[in-house]
């Protein structure tokens, strides 16, 4: 049986669904055998980013009201082996998700699959209930600014409250991913430090993934950042995907690190 993972964040904007994407797919290229499901109805992006947008033919809402089957919706990457995708509905909106038609599908992909990642769409409305109600763990993903953080403590508290392995008592992993880390912003007191963040939220802390420009460009052109073997952040998101699959993968101090290198930077420019 397969283990879900919903990707989740309160707050819009914080790099979840990018987060979704790199993290299948870098457990993809680790031989796990790996599905990504958008759960944003209304409002797909997740076909863009993996580069996907043009072989949507069937849905998720096409699969639970049984108008297509789950092998003739699901789009396996070419590219990309072990990794396939199920894309949301554009045309519909988040009411069309039934809780029992929800746990019929998943536990299709459990059946099937190793790793189910769900992106959440943003917010606590019916979409994010849905979304985490038969997850196995939640992936949390903030950015170092306190509206995020606030946000993500309040779905936190959602997932224990309504999960529905914390009703029947047991216990649902959660672990953080801290997205977008800028280090002079941070020294400037601008941002959050991860240990402020850890504190706040009290949950396991995943992985760390700084700032860059490659995001943006990764998301226009559909290949996502973890495939570009410069982007910091694409290694970033390897080696949370190698934590998801059991390996011991010390943290870096993305912080540190990047400071260090501006430093070497000046030194290099000035003698």
């Amino acid at each position: 049986m397969g283990i879900v993972f919903a990707v989740i964040s309160g707050k819009g904007g914080v790099g979840k669904t990018t987060t979704s994407a790199n993290l299948a797919i870098g457990t993809a290229l680790k031989g796990k055998k790996t599905v990504v499901v958008d759960f944003d109805i209304g409002q797909r992006n997740l076909d863009m980013i993996l580069g996907l947008e043009n072989r949507v033919v069937y849905d998720i809402t096409n699969v639970m009201d049984g108008d297509a089957n789950l092998a003739q919706a699901l789009i396996r990457d070419k590219k990309i082996e072990n990794l396939s995708f199920l894309a949301a509905s554009q045309t519909k909106d988040k009411s069309v998700l039934q809780k029992e038609k929800v746990k019929q599908l998943i536990d299709a992909l459990k059946e099937e699959f190793e790793f189910i990642f769900l992106d959440s769409p943003a917010g606590i409305e019916g979409g994010f209930e849905h979304t985490i109600h038969y997850a196995d763990n939640v992936i949390v993903v903030v950015n170092p600014e306190v509206s995020s953080i606030r946000d993500a403590d309040r779905v936190i508290g959602l997932v224990d409250a309504k999960s529905h392995k914390a009703i029947e008592g047991e216990k649902v992993g959660k672990f953080l991913v801290i997205n977008r880390i800028d280090p002079e912003l941070i020294a400037k007191g601008e941002m959050i430090e991860t240990g402020d963040i850890l504190d706040i939220l009290s949950i396991a802390l995943l992985g760390k993934v700084p700032e860059d420009k490659r995001v943006i460009d990764a998301s226009n052109t559909g290949k996502p950042v973890i495939l570009h073997e410069e982007s910091q952040a694409g290694a970033a998101y390897m080696r949370i995907a190698r934590r998801l699959c059991g390996e011991e993968v010390p943290f870096e101090n993305i912080e540190e690190e990047q400071q260090k290198g501006l430093f070497n930077k000046l030194k290099g420019i000035f003698g």
